[in-house]
């Protein structure tokens, strides 16, 4: 391995390599610590390392950025940025400042696109990839494996259809080859100056599909509903721990004067919103993906638009079936069980009713 003090890009490309073996999901450099990689959802230093100096963080922090990000970093003491290094693919990173040092979080981000077979979602979240138009919301915290979700999503519907799909993002993580499809990406800070700017303008740009990176701002919002409600079939992330609770930040995002007609338009122009974690494999092997899905019925359609019986969509969600577009969380651990691809264990200590799951695991 290279040593600490080389090359700066050489150094971090020997981390990044040593992260790939670990099949670690993030890299945490910061001065006085040695490397801490994420592997499997928890943090290891890599204490054969030597501990970084406040001025080789600094260093390796500075050879990431160009002159603009330099010049946004030494503005607002942060930047996000995404980069190819050879041999590892693309690495997504943030860098910022902390007790008045450099410190950075990587992640790497595969070069190719999985299959959306590959990743073990249910089969109605394979669906969503062949609806014509709507809002498809994919939620989940951070490293929850939505920006991969997404982009297997994408490429099915590049792998199907002769569409035009528009993404944007801040930054550009999956670098997609055309098959059927024709894909522009736009990148936040370099294509367009905001989410919202770019989201105007792309219902100028003769997309089909609309992958939205962010939606951080209620101008964002509406306009991506507006592409919606217009034909478009439009594919974005939100925050948000549940299903039903993404719709209800959707719409308490406005003000309370605005929200009885972001109802309306949620209502008439959400399709589904999936959430997702990632669990620990029974096997040890990694981590799988575990959702629920929240498809948009008429009721829940009348559920939406109704302030009083939006507390009932967790309901609607825990008594529809499979073949309605309906997966509730328990429903899904329940299932990874039964294929032993988590244990019981670990499915009850994510249960949102472990006692109710409990009782099925049993077998009654």
């Amino acid at each position: 391995m290279a040593s600490v003090e080389s090359e700066p890009l050489e150094w971090l490309s020997q981390i990044l390599t040593e992260a790939t073996r670990y099949r670690a999901s993030d890299v945490h450099l910061r001065a006085r610590n040695h490397p801490v990689l994420r592997i499997d959802g928890a943090l290891r230093a890599l204490d054969q390392m030597p501990r970084l100096s406040v001025e080789r963080i600094a260093q390796i922090g500075e050879s990431l950025m160009d002159a603009r990000q330099l010049a946004l970093f030494q503005r607002d003491h942060q930047v996000d940025l995404s980069r190819g290094f050879k041999g590892i693919g693309r690495v997504r990173a943030n860098i910022f400042l902390q007790r008045g040092t450099v410190a950075l979080v990587l992640r790497v981000i595969h070069s190719v696109v999985p299959p959306l077979a590959s990743l073990g979602l249910p089969e109605v979240v394979a669906k969503l990839a062949h609806l014509e138009r709507g809002l498809v919301l994919v939620t989940g915290s951070s490293g929850s494996g939505k920006t991969t979700s997404l982009a297997a999503l994408v490429n099915e519907i590049n792998t199907h259809y002769t569409k035009h799909v528009l993404t944007i993002e801040d930054p550009i993580e999956f670098l997609f080859s055309e098959q059927k499809s024709l894909i522009t990406q736009r990148e936040i800070g370099v294509d367009a100056p905001s989410f919202y700017e770019a989201m105007r303008s792309a219902l100028r740009e003769d997309p089909d599909v609309i992958l939205l990176g962010e939606m951080r701002d209620t101008e964002t919002i509406e306009t991506a509903l507006k592409a919606a409600e217009t034909g478009h079939f439009v594919l974005a992330t939100a925050h948000a721990p549940a299903a039903p609770e993404a719709v209800n930040r959707l719409i308490t995002a406005f003000p309370a004067e605005a929200q009885s007609g972001v109802r309306v338009k949620v209502a008439q122009n959400l399709r589904a919103v999936v959430s997702q974690r990632l669990l620990p494999r029974a096997d040890g092997q990694g981590r799988t993906a575990a959702c629920e899905v929240l498809t948009i019925s008429a009721l829940a359609r009348e559920m939406i638009q109704d302030p009083a019986r939006m507390k009932d969509l967790p309901d609607l969600l825990k008594r529809g079936s499979v073949n309605e577009g309906m997966l509730a969380f328990d429903t899904c651990l329940l299932a990874l069980v039964k294929a032993k691809r988590i244990t019981p264990a670990v499915a009850l200590q994510y249960a949102s009713t472990p006692t109710d799951l409990r009782l099925k695991i049993e077998g009654f």
